[in-house]
C-alpha cells in the first residue's frame, strides 16, 4: 500500500496525537505532573482569575441580643495574564516522504523519529519554564568571540545542545537563530554555529523569537520586585512568597519555613523542588544524623527522597542553592485546549515550507501558569550544595 502525506497526517491526529499530549502532560516532569491543567477562568486571548486576599470578614461574637456581626465578603484581586503560544515542530523531507511511499514501516519509523525529537524538546523547554520568569532569559553572556564562535556564559542549566537561541544586550537582538553546537559546562562556554565577525557582551540569550513570550514561572511567583499577574508587588506585598536563608542548612530550618507557611497562610506543602546539589547537601545532613532516608514512588514513575513524607524533588532547571517549599494545589495550568495540531484553512496539519522541498507540522498549546496564593509558598536560599 502506497503511503501518502494524506495517510501520514490520519497518524498523525488519530493515533500519535493523543500519546504526545499524554507524554507531555504527564512525562515532563515531576512538578509539572502535579499542577492541574484547567480551561477555567479563560476569556478570549486573557486569563482573568479572582484571587482570594485572606479570609472573609463576616464573623464575630457578641451578645444574645445585640447586633449580628456586619457582613464582609471575601477580598479578592484580579489576576490577568495573556495566554503564551507554545509551539513545537517537526519538520519531513519530500525525498523521505518519497522514499518511504511503498513502506509502511519505513513512515512509521521516520514519524516517530520526528515525535521523539519534538517530545524530547518540549519536555525540556516545558520543564525549563516552569522556573522561569516569563521573559525567556536563559543566562547572561559575560564575554563572546564571534570567530570561534562561542559565549562565555553565567549558567549553563538551562542550555542544550541543538536548541536555537537569540542573542541580545540592552540595544536589542544582535544575533538570532544561532544553533548550539557544543557546551562546555566546565568553564561554562556555549559554541554555536556562526562565526560571523562580531563582538559583544553584557546580553543574554533566549530561545529563538521567545523573548517576553514565555509561561509565567516560579522565577516571576518568587520575585520581591516587579509586576505578577498584572499587579504590581510594591503595592500588593501579599503576592510574595516567604523567604529565609539558608546558609545554615538544617532540618530545622527546613521546618521552619513549612510552619510559617501552615500556620501564617495555611498552606499545605507537598512538593519540595531543589537543585541535584542541594538535594545531595540534605541527604548529606542526614546522613550525619545517621538518619533513614525514605524514598517515595511519584506520579509519572518518578522516585524521590521524602522529608516528613514530603517529595524533595531534583530538578536540573531549579536555581542554584535554593530549596522551594510548594502548595501545588495553589497552581493552575490554564489553557484555551490541550495540545493540538496547527491546521490550515483547509484542514491540513502538514504543510510544504514555502520554497523549500520540505513539510513541517505543528504542535501548539495555548495555556499560561497561575498561583493562586504566591505568599503560601516558600523558598530557602544560599544553601551549600554538596
Amino acid at each position: 500500500m502506497a503511503i501518502t502525506l494524506a495517510s501520514a497526517e490520519n497518524a498523525l491526529k488519530t493515533v500519535y496525537l493523543g500519546v504526545v499530549a499524554d507524554q507531555l502532560n504527564s512525562k515532563t516532569n515531576p512538578l509539572y505532573n502535579k499542577i492541574a491543567q484547567t480551561s477555567q477562568n479563560v476569556t478570549g486571548r486573557e486569563i482573568r482569575k479572582a484571587a482570594p486576599i485572606g479570609i472573609n470578614g463576616g464573623f464575630g461574637a457578641g451578645t444574645e441580643e445585640g447586633n449580628l456581626p456586619a457582613a464582609y465578603s471575601n477580598k479578592y484581586a484580579q489576576f490577568v495574564l495573556t495566554l503564551k503560544n507554545l509551539y513545537g515542530q517537526i519538520e519531513i523531507s519530500d525525498k523521505a516522504v518519497k522514499a518511504s511511499a511503498n513502506n509502511a514501516g519505513a513512515m512509521v519509523n521516520l514519524l516517530n523519529a520526528e515525535l521523539e525529537g519534538l517530545l524530547k524538546a518540549s519536555k525540556f523547554n516545558l520543564g525549563r519554564m516552569l522556573y522561569g520568569d516569563g521573559t525567556g532569559k536563559l543566562c547572561k553572556v559575560t564575554a563572546s568571540d564571534s570567530l570561534d564562535g562561542f559565549f562565555l556564559v553565567d549558567d549553563t542549566r538551562n542550555l542544550i545542545e541543538g536548541m536555537v537561541v537569540d542573542f541580545s544586550d540592552t540595544t536589542g537582538v544582535i544575533r538570532k537563530k544561532l544553533r548550539i553546537e557544543y557546551i562546555d559546562r566546565n568553564v561554562n562556554y556555549v559554541y554555536t554555529d556562526s562565526k560571523v565577525a562580531w563582538s559583544a557582551s553584557g546580553g543574554y540569550l533566549t530561545v529563538q523569537d521567545s523573548y517576553q513570550n514565555e509561561i509565567t514561572g516560579l522565577g516571576a511567583v518568587f520575585s520581591e520586585t516587579g509586576t505578577l499577574y498584572g499587579l504590581a508587588k510594591s503595592a500588593n506585598k501579599w503576592l510574595i512568597p516567604a523567604s529565609a536563608s539558608g546558609a545554615s542548612f538544617t532540618e530545622t530550618a527546613m521546618q521552619a519555613i513549612i510552619d510559617k507557611l501552615e500556620d501564617e497562610k495555611g498552606s499545605v506543602i507537598d512538593m519540595i523542588v531543589c537543585p541535584a546539589g542541594v538535594r545531595r547537601a540534605y541527604q548529606k545532613l542526614m546522613l550525619t544524623y545517621k538518619s533513614n532516608i525514605d524514598i517515595m514512588d511519584l506520579q509519572g514513575g518518578y522516585k524521590a527522597i521524602s522529608y516528613n513524607g514530603i517529595p524533595v524533588v531534583s530538578d536540573r532547571f531549579a536555581p542554584k542553592g535554593t530549596m522551594y517549599f510548594l502548595d501545588t494545589s495553589e497552581f493552575a495550568l490554564h489553557q484555551l485546549c490541550d495540545w493540538k495540531w496547527l491546521e490550515s484553512e483547509n484542514g491540513r496539519i502538514i504543510t510544504q515550507v514555502p520554497g523549500k522541498a520540505m513539510f513541517t507540522a505543528t504542535l501548539v498549546k495555548y495555556a499560561d501558569l497561575i498561583c493562586s496564593k504566591p505568599a503560601g509558598q516558600g523558598k530557602l536560599s544560599n544553601i551549600a550544595e554538596a
